[in-house]
């Protein structure tokens, strides 16, 4: 989607709080607490929409033969819940007395939700936010290449302009205290996250240190940050910027893309944690973040074994332990010379492809989303270098997600004869079998089909020689 056709999209999910704020408000008894929820899927991927708080589902809501759904609530607590349509999901949040009408499109989810009916200008004010966020995305990879000086005027100058709509739509829509807590982790952590990426990103894009260079209260936002608020623990702007803060502090003294070096950065994030955050909920939750990205990361036994000695050491919620060891499990189905399971992919054509049948020499794969359009181009990018660089090697692009027209055109502007583009047709499968959790997620295969290593990054600087290194007997 372009830019202009995404700026339409935030100017009409903004004109309900204009609307309504002049209506009366009808009154309603202070022991009330029901709540409506319904809306309309076009293009639905299946006949029902999952309604969530945190990971648990709280109930399914069947589509009827208009694609529609409905349904009260007798008691609600106030709060963000999450509704999913899998393979994707968004958050709404209900105030008691709620009447919310959603509305979308699967094959451009998150730029055509629009919702209505009373509390609808909160919520179509955290996804006109997330519609701004996501237009930054477009360029924030070259303003990582600027100089500190020229970074921090324009990333300031962007997150001021943008907490003054903050605060018009604060005043205007008289949102709750309760609601206020997304909403301001929604519009800082996705300025403070470029910041705690930036002295890493700058480094890997034009190969210059330049954290002496940063200004000495460079890191002084974070003191403005609550490590202790559990209402956030589910809300992916707070967990992805905790992620990218905790990568960026065990970067700050040395920079280091050692891949043996992972099991200490690791055990240090784990340190940190301990030592950071204070309420048990939070700890726990972001423990368990840790130690399930590093499972997918460090395929050393020996290691995995000392990591996690020190998870169960550190994490009280017994329950998640569970959970952790049945990836640890997972992952071993990927272990060195095993074949990729089959799941179902096709061709720009439609034609349904194995993938095991299309191996014929050294193989990076990487995969991708519609949603990540910024990621999507840079690494097709990577990829033609690769290839242009390595013409013994061949590299297999695959879309988790996306309509089939919209995809072909996307991927028509990459073109070399030894890059394929596949599409995934049922996202589920590929998760559980490949065990894709992140967008960062590639795999090296052999010239025979078995796999080298199956979690690396296409962006990895020797990646390269990881590709085309011999299979040993």
């Amino acid at each position: 989607m372009n830019i202009q056709t995404i700026s339409k999209n935030i100017f009409f999910a903004v004109i309900p709080i204009t609307l309504s704020v002049t209506s009366c408000q009808p009154k309603f008894d202070d022991s009330d607490y029901s709540a409506y929820f319904q809306g309309e899927i076009v293009n639905p991927n299946s006949d029902y929409v999952l309604f969530c708080k945190d990971n648990e589902v709280l109930d399914t809501l069947y589509l009827d033969q208009h694609n529609k759904f409905s349904h009260k609530f007798d008691s609600l607590t106030p709060g963000m819940y999450i509704y999913r349509h899998r393979p994707e999901f968004q958050y709404v949040y209900l105030d008691k007395n709620d009447s919310l009408n959603l509305r979308l499109n699967t094959r451009d989810f998150d730029h055509s939700i629009i919702f209505s009916g009373r509390g609808a200008e909160k919520n179509n004010f955290l996804m006109a936010l997330n519609m701004k966020n996501l237009v930054d995305e477009n360029y924030k990879y070259e303003n990582y290449d600027l100089e500190p000086g020229a970074f921090l005027r324009k990333l300031d100058s962007t997150h001021a302009a943008r907490t003054t709509y903050y605060l018009r739509s604060k005043t205007l829509i008289g949102w709750s205290n309760d609601f206020d807590i997304y909403a301001k982790a929604k519009l800082d952590l996705h300025f403070f996250a470029q910041k705690e990426i930036y002295p890493l990103a700058h480094y890997i894009r034009t190969n210059q240190d330049i954290r002496q260079n940063l200004p000495e209260d460079y890191y002084s936002f974070r003191k403005k940050i609550n490590f202790n608020e559990e209402r956030l623990i589910s809300y992916s702007s707070y967990t992805r910027y905790l992620s990218m803060m905790l990568n960026s502090v065990t970067n700050e003294t040395e920079i280091d893309f050692d891949a043996s070096r992972k099991f200490d950065k690791n055990i240090e994030k784990l340190n940190i944690v301990d030592t950071l955050i204070k309420n048990k909920k939070v700890k726990n939750a972001i423990l368990d973040n840790i130690a399930f990205i590093y499972l997918l990361e460090d395929q050393n036994l020996n290691n995995n074994d000392k990591f996690l000695d020190r998870y169960f050491e550190l994490s009280t919620d017994k329950s998640q332990h569970g959970e952790i060891i049945q990836i640890q499990e997972a992952v071993q189905n990927l272990k060195y010379e095993k074949r990729l399971p089959n799941v179902p992919l096709v061709n720009t054509d439609g034609i349904p492809v194995e993938v095991n049948n299309i191996i014929r020499k050294p193989t990076l794969m990487f995969v991708w989303t519609k949603n990540t359009l910024g990621h999507a181009d840079g690494a097709h990018r990577r990829a033609m270098q690769l290839l242009d660089q390595n013409p013994d090697i061949q590299i297999i692009s695959v879309c988790i997600d996306g309509e089939h027209t919209e995809w072909v055109k996307f991927v028509s502007k990459y073109k070399h004869a030894n890059l394929i583009e596949l599409r995934s047709t049922d996202f589920n499968q590929m998760k559980d079998k490949w065990i894709i959790t992140k967008i960062q997620r590639s795999i090296v295969l052999n010239a025979d089909g078995t796999i080298k290593n199956a979690f690396v990054n296409i962006f990895d600087r020797n990646i390269a020689t990881t590709i085309k290194e011999k299979k040993e007997d």
